[in-house]
């Protein structure tokens, strides 16, 4: 059970310390993975959450203000 919740807690604050690095270090870090899968046609963009809508987001920036959503092309 202590387990359990130390991970679930591990899992939180990862999250949380992806979402307070800035829009553009994260963008090149998502760039970099999506890149070293092969993929060449995509577009990540940086939005407002709410302009997010049903977008597939891949990321949290600013502390959480803004989302990065991945598109192909």
């Amino acid at each position: 059970m202590k387990r359990t919740l130390v991970l679930i807690l591990m899992a939180i604050a990862s999250t949380q310390a992806f979402a307070a690095k800035p829009c553009e270090e994260l963008k090149g870090e998502i760039a970099k993975n999506i890149e070293s899968k092969g993929v060449k046609a995509y577009s990540l963009v940086v939005v407002a959450n709410a302009e997010a809508g049903t977008q597939k987001v891949v990321g949290s920036c600013d502390n959480g203000t803004k989302k990065i959503v991945y598109a192909k092309k």
